[in-house]
């Protein structure tokens, strides 16, 4: 079977085709591994013993081309686009990075997927968590090592990142494993909510999303309208553009500062430019806020 991921109808990047946002995830146990997603069969047992697509154990197909194996990886929770191979495919090859990342979908408690309270790079309105003590969602975790991680880091402008604990954010694997603790990126900007109190459902269609902001600001229409052709046109060719969309979403009142994930910052992260858009000084602790 080709498993390229072409074939597959996952090789879409939304870095380069906004709409598409946040792409399509991986939706089983997998290698990425260069072009490929190779499927994981799951075993009782931790992550480098599961065998890849007859190939052998995982963790004896990465030390056969010279990567790092499981257990000297970072786990990170995706809750946008790096929960799609082609998008994370796209960061590491800019980079010239090696391809060969784990992904897998875990069942993860205690967090809920909104919507950023900024307007990306792209154009488009990203995800973000939130700590929801009630929510239980799939979530795809990518397996990533330190160079990658680095580069990961280095494409997620105005976002933190943190490190959750297993004992606080439940993480189950496929094979029944509770993983001790991942890292999870979360906006600088807050989260938006069009209420003022319940946070916008994040991880849905693009368009869909910017044609209800679009509906409820005719300020918005005027700077980004009329349809989300013109939003991520307008918003990924100008950074004034992304800074006053961004702007009028606190002006509306939609976004809500959150600093729940603030307790788990990672201090090894290093510091990220915000794309020259202010982040919510409440939502930072002081050393971010100056970055």
């Amino acid at each position: 079977m080709d498993r390229s991921l072409e074939a597959l109808g996952l090789d879409d990047v939304p870095a380069e085709l906004p709409l598409t946002y946040p792409g399509r995830p991986a939706t089983r146990p997998s290698l990425l591994l260069g072009d490929e997603l190779l499927p994981l069969d799951v075993r009782a047992t931790r992550l480098g013993e599961w065998t890849v697509d007859g190939r052998g154990r995982l963790d004896e197909v990465l030390t056969a081309r010279g990567q790092e194996t499981t257990g000297r990886r970072h786990p990170v929770i995706a809750v946008g686009s790096n929960a799609a191979p082609g998008q994370v495919r796209h960061k590491l090859r800019r980079l010239n990075l090696p391809v060969a990342v784990p992904m897998v979908p875990v069942r993860v408690r205690g967090i809920g997927v909104g919507c950023s309270g900024h307007i990306s790079p792209a154009g488009y309105v990203a995800g973000t968590p939130y700590v929801d003590p009630d929510g239980s969602a799939t979530l795809v975790i990518a397996w990533f090592d330190a160079r990658q991680l680095t580069a990961v880091d280095d494409t997620e402008p105005n976002y933190l990142r943190a490190i959750l604990p297993g004992d606080t954010f439940e993480m189950i694997m496929p094979s029944g494993e509770r993983l001790g603790g991942a890292s999870l990126y979360f906006s600088a900007h807050g989260v938006l909510a069009v209420d003022g109190k319940r946070p916008l459902p994040g991880g849905g269609d693009q368009a869909e999303l910017l044609s209800g902001l679009l509906s409820r600001s005719s300020r918005l229409r005027e700077l980004l309208g009329p349809d989300p052709v013109s939003w991520v046109g307008s918003a990924g060719a100008d950074q004034a553009v992304r800074a006053r969309g961004t702007g009028i979403f606190r002006e509306e009142g939609w976004v809500l500062p959150r600093t729940d994930f603030l307790p788990y910052l990672d201090d090894s992260a290093e510091p990220r430019l915000y794309d020259d858009l202010p982040p919510l000084a409440d939502s930072l602790p002081p050393q971010a806020g100056n970055v």
